[in-house]
């Protein structure tokens, strides 16, 4: 039996810390451990870990390293081929590691998503993995949509989202970028999808297991579904995020665009990706000005996201063309 680590970044998880481990205690899966890094949290997630999981393994940090710096650090103190990043606010089935490892038998696959679900919401989405527009919109496939049989299918995908990533190591370690798997210029947000989109370009296949259930307290956009419909609501609950959130989502996601697209399918998608910024901008300038800062972020950084487009592209296996078929 393959040996599995679960790998959990925390900081004042307390709300969460119990039902995320109730629930990996739980795994019908033999061989695996589960090692929790605290990341500076100033409530009594690391007393609850210590007197309640002596099973678990707590390493505890000083500082707030950010989610997957956080993993990556974790990283070094593991040495299990699979590895499982999963969010203190994800519960994860029984069975969820059983189903998902017969999916690693194929060696080109290098992640796998599970179908999640909204937490207290029953047979609604959360998320089944990422997909993009062609103009480059971000989308959490099947957010706020109830489950159906369009969801049942295993399949490719465009990237894993980063709730509960199921990782081959092996993969992860062929991402290295400037000895670093996941961007630390990211901190926060949107290092899923840096990585997500590598790891397409580096020739790993990335797979949806419906079969492989999760639930998720998003606490963002939960319940919402997209459309015109829904904008007046998410506008007001994107103003309960916070800001330096807003702004770090502003700037990381183009920064993953500058470090991985292709010139030609920039060109080939430009009037999709102009009329999309013109909208965002729009927004931003209407409903929250502030978030506008994070250009400021955006502008000093992307020097540094240019030397790592040169750096990725000397390990691209697949070619525009390939790339294109996920551009829907």
């Amino acid at each position: 039996m393959k040996q599995i680590v679960i790998q959990i970044v925390v900081h004042n998880g307390q709300k969460y810390i119990r039902s995320c481990l109730d629930a990996v205690r739980k795994q019908d899966y033999d061989s695996f451990s589960c090692v929790v890094l605290d990341n500076a949290s100033e409530d009594n997630t690391r007393e609850i870990i210590k007197n309640e999981y002596p099973e678990i393994t707590l390493i505890k940090s000083q500082k707030n390293l950010g989610m997957w710096p956080g993993q990556e650090f974790l990283l070094q103190h593991t040495d299990a081929p699979f590895i499982l990043s999963l969010c203190v606010d994800v519960v994860i089935a029984p069975d969820f590691i059983s189903v998902m490892m017969p999916v690693f038998e194929d060696e080109s696959v290098g992640a796998l998503q599970s179908k999640m679900y909204q937490q207290g919401a029953k047979d609604q989405i959360d998320s089944c993995g990422f997909s993009i527009t062609r103009g480059r919109r971000v989308i959490n496939i099947g957010h706020g949509e109830k489950d159906g049989a369009s969801f049942s299918v295993q399949k490719e995908i465009f990237g894993v989202e980063g709730a509960a990533p199921f990782f081959r190591r092996s993969a992860l370690n062929a991402c290295r970028i400037d000895e670093a798997i996941w961007d630390p210029k990211f901190f926060w947000y949107g290092d899923d999808l840096d990585l997500a989109w590598r790891m397409n370009l580096f020739g790993f296949r990335q797979v949806f297991v419906p079969s492989a259930i999760a639930w998720h307290d998003r606490s963002t956009t939960k319940g919402i579904a997209s459309g015109i419909l829904n904008a007046v609501r998410r506008i007001k609950i994107r103003r309960e995020i916070p800001l330096k959130k807003r702004q770090l989502d502003m700037a990381n996601t183009r920064w993953t665009i500058i470090k991985n697209d292709s010139i030609i399918n920039v060109l080939r998608d430009a009037l999709y990706i102009l009329i999309r910024e013109i909208k965002t901008l729009g927004y931003m300038i209407l409903f929250e000005p502030k978030v506008l800062a994070g250009w400021v972020r955006f502008l000093k950084g992307l020097p540094y996201m240019i030397r790592q487009r040169k750096l990725i592209k000397k390990h691209i296996h697949r070619a525009p063309n390939e790339m294109r078929k996920w551009f829907s």
